[in-house]
């Protein structure tokens, strides 16, 4: 069995995580029992969550467990199997975390499943057409429920929730607005994602500044919003949402250091009679077949052109995690593996 190379969590953060709360190993990879299979990792997924299970505190998941592998969405190539629904060559997506191997047991419910990389690249099943493009589509169909000709805004709008956002929101027919860090980002949303508008909030140093901008790129107000970042980008938004607008809550990305995050004008959720929901995406797999397949179609067809950062080598995730988190990343965050 081949040596394996992993990433433990070793140390809780202290505010800000950094790369010293890593640690680098190598293991044996044991033998395979009746009912595992062992994968090979091609691409590991960095995501903004991560961050919240690296604290020891209550949340919706518990917590990363120190010494232990740090936890994360995977694909890969069965190397070998002694499963009967898998077998070698077979490409799958599962929860493998931050190692180059994994040996998993495949009856387990969601542990393991196979995708086809004949239309859509293996590495997107990661993001577009995986939990990330869920996300966006849960967030979407199931809490803002829009309307054709009403308006959507996303905040990280060129990440890998925010850019399947936008791309589901023009499939229904609704003015899609992006919120996003600097000019390269801003262009691609429009450009490249099919955005009406996007704003960049790195030129605005304030609420009321970032809210102005909003008003002229929705005329009409905001019917619905979709959260992945807190604070002053939400307070801008807060101030231009119509009655009965609905706000899909996913991240806040704004305190993932553990800082609180005051909300400058919560009365408005009063005023407007806005709905405010938050969700884990996890606790819906019900709607996960139907969201994939609108996806992987979006991304078959092009009308969703993900972009990706990919590091290179297990060695390169914790400064490529941590990058993510202060969004130097472009589109969905990737390691490479093999």
């Amino acid at each position: 069995m081949p040596k394996n190379k992993q990433i433990l969590l070793d140390n809780r953060p202290e505010g800000e995580a950094k790369a010293s709360n890593f640690k680098l190993v190598t293991s044996e990879t044991p033998a395979l029992k009746d009912g595992e299979v062992l994968v090979r990792h091609h691409f590991l997924s960095l995501d903004p969550y991560m961050r919240g299970r690296m604290n020891d505190a209550k949340s919706y998941a518990a917590p990363q467990e120190l010494g232990k592998v740090m936890q994360g969405g995977t694909v890969g190539e069965v190397v070998e199997s002694r499963h009967p629904k898998f077998a070698a060559g077979d490409k799958v997506v599962g929860m493998g975390g931050w190692q180059e191997y994994a040996v998993v047991a495949a009856d387990q419910p969601g542990a393991l499943r196979k995708v086809d990389t004949t239309h859509v690249p293996l590495s997107h099943y990661l993001g577009a057409v995986g939990m990330p493009g869920v996300t966006a589509w849960y967030g979407l169909n199931k809490i803002i429920e829009p309307k054709a000709g009403q308006t959507v805004v996303v905040s990280a709008a060129s990440g890998a929730v925010g850019s399947a956002l936008g791309a589901l929101a023009k499939a229904r027919g609704c003015r899609a607005v992006g919120i996003a860090g600097g000019p390269d980002k801003c262009k691609y949303v429009t450009a490249d994602l099919g955005f009406d508008a996007c704003i960049d909030y790195k030129q605005h140093a304030d609420a009321q500044s970032l809210s102005r901008a909003l008003k002229e790129a929705c005329p009409q107000g905001i019917d619905g919003y979709f959260e992945n970042v807190g604070g002053m980008v939400m307070d801008a938004v807060m101030l231009r949402m119509n009655a009965f607008g609905r706000i899909a809550l996913c991240g806040m990305i704004a305190g993932y250091d553990g800082k609180p995050i005051p909300m400058a004008y919560p009365q408005l959720i009063l005023t407007n009679r806005l709905l405010v929901q938050g969700f884990i995406v996890s606790e819906h797999m019900d709607v996960w077949p139907q969201a994939l397949q609108e996806l992987g179609t979006l991304v078959g067809t092009g009308k969703l052109r993900p972009r990706e950062s990919v590091a290179q080598g297990l060695e390169a995730a914790p400064e490529a995690f941590l990058g993510m988190l202060k969004g130097r990343n472009f589109g969905k965050q990737l390691v490479k593996l093999a």
